[in-house]
């Protein structure tokens, strides 16, 4: 196959559409077609099944395309690493996340990135919970690693880079703090401490919710400025606090305990990208946390990394 050929094909693959895949790549519909029946004699069976509606792959197409995909992403990379070398360019990548975790696969994928385009060099930022798209939005960022789910105008979200179990922080003196996990109904026991004004708001009715799954009402406890202040007061016995597990090796303390819970939603930490569509060197950066999040270092929990498609400019 022809990696032209390759390139139609991985596009129909992601687009399941015939004319989005032509129009995507500025080529008549009919190249499309011709592409895809020509590489169907090759293999004598079908890779796409497809109905006036709908184009679905076939498992010889899901097949190819997991195989076909990491390789030409590699190839893709190396010739804009080849280019870049040649005309002695290079660049700034700037990029924002909201949680230390998130931070150290920042760090791991900024050197992979320098060590495949030399020349260029990604800064990393905190992002406030107080101005949590802010950056991005306005240009500040190219990407970000933050909580979803997100619904906000202008952003986009790209893949899923971990799934994090979580737990609750509590006062050590606590008579639910000797558990060896809580659940959802047992919040309606302990008063939970929020952030002021906090966005975003979908991912706080998400993981800060109001009502057991019974429909106890949980306690509010008192509202804290920033997340730092939060295990001060848990320490302090004001209430508890919903945290990612992971937590515990960054946030231990005197005077707080983690107890898993067993229930409930995951803590999800994604990709964000401007809604117009990330750069090249954007594309490639994610490509590496997506592979890193998958081969975590040591002590580190794999992430779950859903193959999802970038959004589209």
């Amino acid at each position: 196959m022809e990696l032209r050929d390759i390139e139609i094909f991985l596009t129909l693959a992601e687009e399941l559409h015939f004319g989005r895949t032509a129009e995507r790549l500025r080529i008549p519909p009919s190249r499309v077609s011709h592409v895809i029946k020509k590489q169907e004699r090759r293999f004598g069976a079908a890779l796409f099944e497809r109905t006036s509606r709908t184009v679905r792959l076939t498992p010889l197409g899901e097949e190819l395309r997991d195989e076909l995909l990491p390789a030409t992403q590699r190839i893709r990379r190396a010739l804009e690493r080849a280019s870049a070398q040649g005309r002695g360019a290079g660049g700034e990548l700037h990029a924002g996340y909201t949680r230390p975790w998130c931070a150290s696969l920042l760090l791991r994928a900024a050197e992979a990135f320098g060590d495949e385009r030399p020349g260029w060099s990604v800064h990393t930022r905190e992002v406030s919970f107080r101005d949590p798209y802010g950056p991005l939005l306005r240009g500040e960022l190219q990407l970000q690693i933050a909580e979803f789910p997100v619904v906000e105008s202008g952003i986009a979200t790209g893949p899923v880079l971990f799934r994090e179990s979580r737990a609750l922080m509590l006062p050590v003196g606590h008579h639910l703090a000797g558990r060896a996990t809580v659940c959802m109904e047992d919040l309606a026991e302990v008063p939970l401490l929020r952030l002021d004004n906090i966005r975003p708001r979908p991912t706080v009715d998400v993981h800060f919710p109001h009502r057991t799954p019974m429909g106890r009402p949980i306690p509010h406890g008192p509202s804290c400025a920033s997340w730092h202040e939060i295990p001060v007061r848990v320490a302090a016995g004001f209430g508890a606090s919903i945290v990612a597990a992971r937590a515990a090796d960054y946030h231990a303390r005197p005077g707080i305990t983690f107890v898993p819970l067993r229930d409930g939603p995951t803590l999800d930490y994604g990709v964000l990208l401007p809604a117009e569509g990330p750069a090249s060197a954007v594309r490639a950066f994610v490509d590496i946390l997506r592979t890193l999040a998958d081969v975590p270092s040591a002590g580190e929990a794999p992430g779950s990394v859903p193959r999802q498609a970038f959004p589209k400019p």
